[in-house]
């Protein structure tokens, strides 16, 4: 689990705050699916890289998970960490390390290896057709609702995922199943809503334009408002069924800062961030509130 949370804390500030508190064996299950996300997102992200490539990429990782083979994983793990897929030393690593993670992912139980593979091969898939998008080197999204697929395909299912993970061999939360699930892919909506619109001038500078023209900007603030208050309504579910501390804490933290950051947003612009003083003291409160018995939902509905 070292190398695991070693290679967390080198690809994600936010997560390896957020998943050390979980229970085992949804900690290790979790940071399993961080890493597989996160390595089909490099592959997306690498705007240095034709489409082509990149769609290459994505599939070939499709296949590793689909049909596991160590010494394939090993060799494509070699040929992507040559070729430079990675700007950022962390995924640099991470690419390299692809075989460790492949491994350890088909360690776990069989019902998560079930709940993780199918979103992360059908956000891969995903993310290839929009890459397929790109023209003279631009993507750019075109409506709402082409804003909001794409959320769902790297949010969405991320959101999704975590919930049947949270379900799994905890009967005391199948009488707010249906509240969890109804409310998924808006939890993991709003945090990618929140993203897009903090690094929306960074995007634009590798050539992607996520914030349709068409739309207004005001529209997106309102629609991640509302999918935080759902996100919101998600822990309150979670309370009422008595989840375990350590759910709460890993739902309730994100929410926190991506309405620390929507606020620092519509303050100061796109590229405004939470400073990490900021962060911790955004820590620190939710973990009152839970020490105290208050309700980390009122504290995440509280605008």
């Amino acid at each position: 689990m070292a190398d695991l949370l070693d290679l967390l804390e080198k690809t994600s500030r936010t997560f390896a705050l957020s998943i050390p508190p979980l229970p085992e064996p949804t900690r290790r299950e979790v940071t399993v699916a961080y890493l597989l996300f996160r390595i089909a997102d490099t592959f997306e992200d690498a705007a240095h890289l034709p489409p082509e490539a990149r769609i290459r990429a994505l599939c070939d990782f499709i296949g590793l998970l689909r049909n596991p083979s160590p010494a394939e994983a090993a060799r494509l793990s070699g040929e992507w960490t040559a070729a430079g897929w990675a700007t950022h030393p962390g995924y640099e690593e991470l690419l390299g390390e692809i075989p460790f993670v492949l491994s350890a992912f088909g360690a776990l139980s069989p019902g998560a290896i079930e709940a993780i593979r199918g979103p992360v091969v059908r956000s891969a898939e995903g993310m290839a057709s929009f890459v397929a998008r790109t023209r003279d080197g631009w993507l750019a999204l075109s409506s709402l609702d082409d804003l909001r697929a794409y959320c769902y395909v790297v949010a969405g299912l991320v959101g999704e995922m975590l919930t049947e993970l949270f379900l799994l061999d905890r009967a005391r939360l199948a009488a707010v199943a249906p509240d969890l699930r109804k409310r998924a892919s808006a939890f993991g909506e709003a945090l990618q809503l929140v993203n897009i619109l903090k690094d929306a001038a960074g995007d634009t500078a590798e050539r992607r334009s996520y914030l349709p023209t068409s739309v207004p900007v005001e529209e997106v603030f309102a629609l991640a408002r509302r999918d935080l208050g759902a996100a919101g309504e998600y822990i309150e579910a979670l309370e009422r069924a008595r989840t375990p501390r350590g759910i709460l804490e890993f739902t309730a933290l994100p929410v926190e800062l991506a309405w620390a950051t929507l606020d620092r947003i519509e303050q100061k612009g796109p590229g405004a961030k939470v400073s990490r003083p900021e962060v911790f003291s955004l820590v620190r409160r939710v973990r009152q509130a839970l020490d105290a018995g208050d309700s980390v939902a009122a504290l995440c509905r509280r605008h």
